[in-house]
């Protein structure tokens, strides 16, 4: 028996009945908290905060999530200190670098979404390459949002369905939810089930507003530095918990689906 095949069924096991989301995205809110707690600078938090980012890709990978995104560096983060910006780029590159081997083999796809013309080239050219490496991969796929808005990613998606109406690829009248979805950074990935904050606020901070229109949230008090494996099961078997009825009542989901009962 593999490893990865062994691990799974522990974390089967663990979870029993637990209903598995398929797409999750996290705020990774405390790196600095975490830091200033310690008697340390903020940058030494954001450092520490990449074993979290490991934890939780491994936990994602082993449960079964088909789609995890992190909320890396928001269009707002630049406002943020030069130094603390500087150590921030310069991490995102390291940990390209670092990590995208061991997500490839690992058939993790690595996908980074928002407004990358920002970045430095080099970066980019990072970017572009850990994604073409791991493109085909199929066993979850971690979206890194990195300059990122919501109000952004909205904006982008109309800016690039009003250039195929004033092209004539489309008609005006052809534009629903369904089309517009498609033109949003997360096209073609799972509907988002569950929305984590660590760090204790609880706010959405500009962050996949389209896409949270009927997710689940959970927000936890953990600093993201110590959110760890335990943490992100504690919010699945959470979210595992509520019943989703998206407009229809509890006895209407209980007929559709008798077999979602607390366990």
């Amino acid at each position: 028996m593999g490893v990865d095949k062994l691990a799974n069924d522990v974390i089967d096991e663990a979870l029993g009945c637990t209903k598995i989301p398929k797409h999750v995205a996290i705020i990774m809110d405390g790196n600095g908290r975490w830091a200033q707690v310690r008697g340390k600078r903020r940058t030494f938090g954001h450092k520490a905060g990449v074993d979290a980012v490991r934890a939780s890709v491994k936990y994602a990978r082993q449960s079964g999530i088909q789609s995890l995104t992190l909320f890396a560096f928001s269009s707002e983060n630049w406002k943020r200190p030069k130094e603390e910006v500087g150590v921030l780029m310069d991490l995102f590159g390291l940990v390209l670098k670092s990590e995208v081997k061991r997500l490839h083999k690992n058939d993790i796809r690595l996908k980074v979404i928002g407004d990358l013309s920002s970045f430095s080239e080099s970066l980019q050219k990072k970017i572009h390459k850990a994604e073409a490496l791991t493109a085909n991969n199929s066993a979850l796929t971690v979206n890194i949002a990195a300059n990122y808005g919501g109000r952004w990613d909205i904006v982008n998606a109309a800016k690039q369905l009003i250039s195929k109406v004033q092209s004539a690829e489309i008609d005006s009248s052809a534009i629903t939810e369904e089309v517009f979805d498609q033109h949003m950074s997360t096209a073609r990935l799972p509907e988002l089930d569950l929305l984590i904050r660590t760090g204790g606020d609880h706010r959405v901070s500009n962050f996949l507003l389209w896409q949270c229109a009927y997710a689940e949230f959970y927000f936890t008090d953990i600093l993201w530095p110590d959110f760890n494996e335990d943490a992100f099961k504690a919010a699945v078997e959470d979210f595992s918990s509520r019943q989703r009825r998206f407009g229809l009542t509890g006895e209407q989901i209980m007929t559709q689906d008798p077999e979602h009962k607390p366990c």
